[in-house]
């Protein structure tokens, strides 16, 4: 089956499935995660803004009408705590908003989704989930000069020498599976990380060497007919970015989606 067709057909099946799991999902989140069946295509479980306490954003993130076209995986430059309890993954969200927002200056959280080392995913910049889930992008603040055109995953943690948690890894490939469905892309060309896009170190040597794997894994979730070729990035004089959410920073934006 050539691959357009393939995704014609799977969207024709999922797409109602997964428009209800997005109701679901705004109208009661938990009550929705202790109820869904098990399968890694459903809609994932996602912490929303007001169950972790995010304070209100100093103005609405941008919503454009079109899906996004890239996916970019991060590190939040953070200890590689032990603690993988929700609480320290509200924590964690908390700190993110806050550090954004006092000290870059930013109108809210730049990434649109955080995964904790326990594997817990929230949703980051106010509007993100809605916007997902309507098959739209909310614009914010995760890839310099990208942010237009790219939606970002911070994983908490530090990982230029240490390896990635399970329960993370296992959240992150189902995360990627999901948005790749919900938009339409092609794994092997979509994931990406961080420094494909700027001079950082971010996602760390260890999470970036494992795109390769991270692609392959999401490709066999969603049953991706055929391998494509990774994206080719030109990585040469790219502008110089921090990258980490905490305490370097996600990317500094582009003003006008602070």
């Amino acid at each position: 089956m050539r691959e357009r067709e393939y995704r014609l057909a799977r969207r024709a099946v999922l797409g109602g499935m997964l428009g209800l799991g997005l109701q679901a999902t705004l109208a009661n989140n938990e009550a929705m995660a202790a109820e869904r069946p098990e399968g890694p295509l459903l809609l994932p479980r996602v912490h929303t803004r007001r169950e972790w306490g995010a304070r209100p954003a100093r103005r609405r993130a941008e919503v454009l009408d079109r899906a996004p076209d890239h996916i970019v995986v991060h590190h939040t430059s953070t200890p590689n705590v032990t603690d993988y309890s929700v609480d320290a993954a509200y924590d964690l969200s908390r700190a993110i908003q806050r550090f954004h927002m006092r000290t870059r200056g930013w109108n809210d959280a730049g990434q649109q989704l955080t995964i904790s080392r326990g594997g817990h995913i929230m949703e980051g910049r106010n509007r993100s989930l809605t916007a997902i889930l309507s098959g739209r992008h909310c614009v914010g603040a995760q890839a310099l000069h990208h942010n237009d055109h790219t939606i970002g995953i911070e994983n908490e943690g530090t990982y230029m020498t240490a390896d990635v948690p399970g329960r993370l890894w296992e959240s992150l490939v189902h995360t990627c599976a999901w948005l790749c469905d919900r938009y339409d892309l092609n794994p092997y060309q979509a994931l990406v990380g961080h420094r494909d896009y700027g001079r950082t170190d971010c996602p760390g040597d260890v999470l970036y060497s494992r795109l390769p794997a991270l692609r392959e894994e999401v490709a066999g979730l969603l049953r991706f007919p055929s391998r494509k070729s990774a994206p080719r990035i030109d990585t040469d004089d790219l502008p110089a970015d921090p990258g980490e959410a905490m305490p370097s920073g996600t990317a500094h934006p582009e003003r006008h989606d602070r």
